[in-house]
């Protein structure tokens, strides 16, 4: 049941990863658009610039980050500081782990939830870009994707620890 359970979570982790880099892709393939359309401004062609680029561009890089997070905590990739780690025993480190991924567990939570306040209150009031007349709403939603997917990883990563620190020997299967 575990492994299914570590399966499907690393499944998901994986597929907002790749989510978030193909809108990074994105992101710079339509700013190269833009940046060359610019730039034929002068050829008169009939190309330019593409109207809200940077209200497309923010949008994008804002859910991007949020879908590398869930990667990023299944990998164990989040700031730590391990000066110490060594000089403790192994339980006392399991211990810190559990303790670790519960606050972020925790964070993401908080986040998860804010972000979809957020979003409400930008639907609600009908908030747009400045220039692409994006809806805000839209942004806050993308990145509250990442940030559910945050959540179920983050909550996985809490079991695999407390398992680790219940059965040192599957240490080596958690990650």
């Amino acid at each position: 049941m575990y492994q299914k359970l570590s399966d499907l979570t690393r499944l998901i982790a994986q597929a907002m990863a790749l989510l978030g880099g193909g809108l990074l892709i994105a992101v710079v393939v339509v700013t190269f658009v833009s940046i060359a359309g610019r730039a034929m401004v002068p050829l008169d062609i009939g190309l330019g610039p593409i109207r809200g680029i940077y209200d497309t561009t923010e949008i994008g890089i804002a859910g991007a980050v949020f879908a590398f997070m869930p990667w990023c905590q299944y990998m164990r990739g989040h700031a730590s500081v391990d000066l110490f780690k060594p000089a403790f025993p192994g339980l006392m480190n399991r211990v810190l782990d559990l303790l670790l991924d519960a606050a972020m567990l925790a964070v993401a939570v908080l986040i998860a939830w804010r972000l979809y306040l957020g979003m409400l209150d930008k639907h609600s009031f009908g908030e747009t870009t400045l220039i692409a007349q994006i809806p805000v709403w839209q942004g806050f939603a993308l990145s509250l994707i990442g940030a559910v997917g945050f959540v179920l990883v983050a909550a996985f990563c809490v079991l695999r620890s407390a398992r680790v620190l219940v059965h040192p020997a599957t240490a080596e299967d958690a990650a």
